[in-house]
């Protein structure tokens, strides 16, 4: 019998408590929310713990990255995490938060019942705290090429499209990179050296149905392996966790219904 065991240095332990601040005249907060977040550095050696952070609900915003930028700026500055648009177009701020993978600039404070535990995505590399190393996810975005490739003269003004067309990329353009669905992905878990997860091929799809590229063999032959494509078992996490609503699950069974017509 097989026996699995973690690294001693992988295993989360209990980290610090910070319990709610009082104001100037000592009180309380009337309404706060405790939120358990994963702390890791890997400068100091020390295993990931798991801090717990009560933050005054009166004083913070209604989404759950206003209450970590809460943290950062009034109780722990050490607190390290990616944001930027705020706006849920930016996929900056993606992350594990009550066990789904979500933006934390979209996610209502109010929504999360219980004490909100917060993780980096899963099954990535963690920089530091909430921060994941993306180098391999988008190294597998820029391998599919996706940029417009042609072989005939450019036009004098623009690429046209009909209507019909341009609607096939409805549901595909939208996808913002936020790697919320390829990291919820199993089969991207265990394969991602060689699988190349929802988001890579819902973006090599785009370029598949583009009526304006001219290089669809190529984009195919570039997928015709057991791994990169193949290893898609239509488990749909893809698609329940997207932000944007997309559904990456079904660009890949297209492709592979690409790949079966051309073999015909």
């Amino acid at each position: 019998m097989v026996e699995f065991t973690l690294p001693r240095n992988s295993k989360v332990k209990k980290g610090k408590v910070w319990p709610a601040q009082a104001d100037a005249n000592g009180k309380k907060p009337k309404r706060s929310k405790d939120f358990k977040v994963y702390r890791y550095n890997p400068d100091n050696g020390d295993n990931p713990t798991v801090d717990v952070y009560t933050v005054d609900l009166e004083s913070c915003g209604p989404m759950v990255l206003d209450a970590l930028i809460k943290i950062k700026n009034e109780i722990d500055p050490t607190l390290s995490f990616r944001r930027s648009c705020r706006e849920g177009v930016c996929g900056s701020c993606a992350m594990n938060i009550q066990g789904g993978n979500t933006l934390a600039c979209t996610k209502a404070i109010n929504d999360c019942s219980g004490a909100v535990a917060v993780y980096p995505l899963p099954h990535m590399p963690v920089v530091k705290d909430l921060v994941p190393d993306l180098t391999n996810f988008y190294a597998q975005y820029s391998s599919i090429e996706p940029f417009l490739k042609t072989k005939t003269a450019e036009p004098e003004k623009e690429w046209l499209q009909t209507p019909e067309d341009r609607a096939k990329l409805d549901g595909l353009y939208e996808c913002i990179l936020c790697a919320c669905c390829s990291t919820s992905c199993p089969s991207y878990w265990w394969n991602s050296e060689r699988y190349l997860g929802p988001a890579a091929l819902l973006q090599s799809y785009r370029w598949l149905v583009d009526s304006r590229d001219e290089d669809t063999g190529a984009r195919l032959d570039n997928l015709e392996d057991p791994f990169r494509l193949y290893r898609c078992h239509t488990i749909m996490n893809c698609a329940q966790v997207c932000p944007k609503g997309l559904n990456p699950a079904e660009a890949i069974a297209d492709i592979k219904g690409m790949m079966v017509k051309r073999k015909a």
